[in-house]
């Protein structure tokens, strides 16, 4: 499995993230050529060799002619409409403005205030346009298996904002990397921002630090900044052993219940499920006093911590929640379709290390085949096994 790993060692910045994608590999020629598809007037790129503490790499450098785009605040929907306006492929566009959303996001929690009203600031800026939709373009161009990040480094001291000087990480940046490993101090400057932030929140699928991979390639993303340790983002390209189990971080979060109608738990264990969680169960308990009761427990992402906690306390008669984070293992799965004289189900086959361990039809197309043909379950169940038996012999 091919992977891109970011060793965020000294943080992460849009226009250092772009050095590092050409230093990698990516075509300068047809990044350039992609961006031209935005039809945004006003700017230049400059992308050359450049050096951090006896570091070579790839700098580049967004170079707006224009004297009035810098002071340019954009909403959300001019953003929108440049980028949907362009000739971009579908998939860089809904990337591109799915990183745009996240910042907007962040600062509309800041200020108190809708997505829409958001100006954007330096982010509205044409650089920033840039070197978002630039992330998306070579992400495209590269087309890893997987992207992994270390923790990432947000320097320490303070920054000057739009709104005024805020200690590092700024407000913004901290809202993006919530529920992501950071880590603070290494110099005395910002050295994540925004843009870098929201690219790595987009698009790493795993955030790691001790990872065992055999590195292909190494680049490096030239920062503006000397610091004590050298400006760069280093970015390796490596091969992954690929295996069929797969492990992954959760959030465990669960409740104990004592005097709610049980009629209630369809509803919540239905809002639940559109709302991300993984799985949901209930599991019979004994409370003080010898109190009967349940204990509801539900698996999910990280990403949609506050969205469960919000039902939970919201839709059950609890007081409160408690949360923990778990590992959990699965084989790889995937779901054909079956052929039967019916019509068609949906099979779920789990594997390890390639091979079959077990497949079973799906409940829901078997209980439709049972209705519509007054069957039985077990009957149908029968002869969707006959049905599987027949294909894996070959007859």
């Amino acid at each position: 499995m091919k992977i891109l790993y970011y060793d965020c060692f000294s943080g992460i910045s849009g226009d250092m993230n772009l050095g590092a994608m050409v230093d990698l590999g990516v075509d300068k020629d047809y990044l350039l050529l992609e961006l031209q598809k935005l039809h945004l007037p006003g700017y230049r790129i400059n992308i050359s060799p450049g050096q951090r503490k006896g570091i070579t790499g790839t700098r580049v450098d967004v170079l707006v002619e224009d004297h009035h785009e810098h002071h340019v605040h954009r909403h959300l929907k001019d953003i929108r409409q440049i980028i949907s306006d362009s000739e971009l492929s579908e998939s860089v566009k809904n990337r591109s403005l799915n990183i745009f959303l996240r910042i907007a996001e962040a600062e509309a929690k800041i200020h108190g205030k809708s997505i829409d009203e958001i100006h954007f600031h330096e982010v509205g800026a044409i650089d920033s346009i840039v070197d978002i939709t630039g992330a998306a373009i070579c992400f495209d161009f590269l087309k890893p298996d997987k992207i992994y990040s270390s923790t990432i480094e947000v320097g320490g001291g303070f920054v000057k904002c739009a709104h005024g000087t805020f200690p590092v990480p700024a407000p913004a940046t901290t809202e993006i990397l919530k529920n992501l490993p950071l880590k603070k101090g290494a110099v005395q400057f910002e050295t994540t921002t925004p843009t870098g932030a929201a690219i790595l929140a987009e698009y790493a699928d795993k955030f790691i630090d001790n990872v065992h991979f055999t590195i292909q390639k190494t680049a490096y993303g030239i920062g503006y900044k000397d610091f004590d340790i050298p400006n760069v983002l280093r970015v390796h390209w490596a091969e992954v052993e690929e295996t069929s189990d797969n492990t992954a971080e959760a959030l465990m979060i669960e409740c104990n219940i004592d005097d709610m109608n049980p009629e209630f738990y369809e509803y919540v264990f239905e809002q639940l499920f559109m709302s991300g969680a993984h799985d949901v169960f209930i599991t019979p308990i004994i409370m003080k006093k010898s109190r009967p009761a349940s204990k509801l427990s539900v698996l999910c992402g990280s990403q949609n911590e506050q969205k469960i906690i919000k039902i939970l306390l919201k839709e059950t008669s609890t007081l409160g929640i408690r949360k923990y984070k778990i590992e959990k293992s699965m084989l790889a799965r995937e779901i054909n379709m079956l052929e039967t004289p019916y019509g068609n189900v949906r099979i779920k086959s789990a594997y390890l290390d390639g091979e079959l361990l077990k497949s079973k039809p799906e409940y829901e197309d078997c209980l439709k085949i049972a209705k519509q043909h007054s069957m039985s379950l077990s009957e149908v169940y029968r002869i969707i096994e006959k049905s599987k038996n027949t294909i894996a012999d070959g007859k």
